[in-house]
């Protein structure tokens, strides 16, 4: 499903996934036990920030569809058609799957 946002300088739009709902041991975690989720995937990507010693903009290093995961209280959490997303700055964007 593709989503009517596009964010702004290096910033990047992304789908939470979240943690199991279960432990190892077979045990039911209620959502109020449940972690942040601290992994996502990239769903919109701003275009660049703007590098006014050089002149040019600076692109982002992610593309659509990339796992990333992110700090634990990073970005903003919005809700678009019933569906959660975190806006995020490429700062605050620990890692990339590969």
């Amino acid at each position: 499903m593709a989503i009517n946002i596009r964010p702004l300088k290096d910033r990047v739009v992304v789908r939470p996934i979240e943690g199991e709902s279960k432990t190892a041991g077979g045990i039911y975690l209620p959502d109020a036990a449940k972690e942040k989720p601290l992994e996502g995937e990239v769903v919109a990507i701003g275009p660049g920030r703007f590098d006014e010693e050089k002149g040019d903009r600076v692109p982002v290093p992610l593309d659509n569809g990339d796992r990333i995961i992110f700090g634990k209280y990073a970005g903003t959490e919005i809700t678009i058609d019933g569906e959660d997303f975190k806006i995020l700055e490429v700062k605050d964007v620990l890692a990339k799957f590969v």
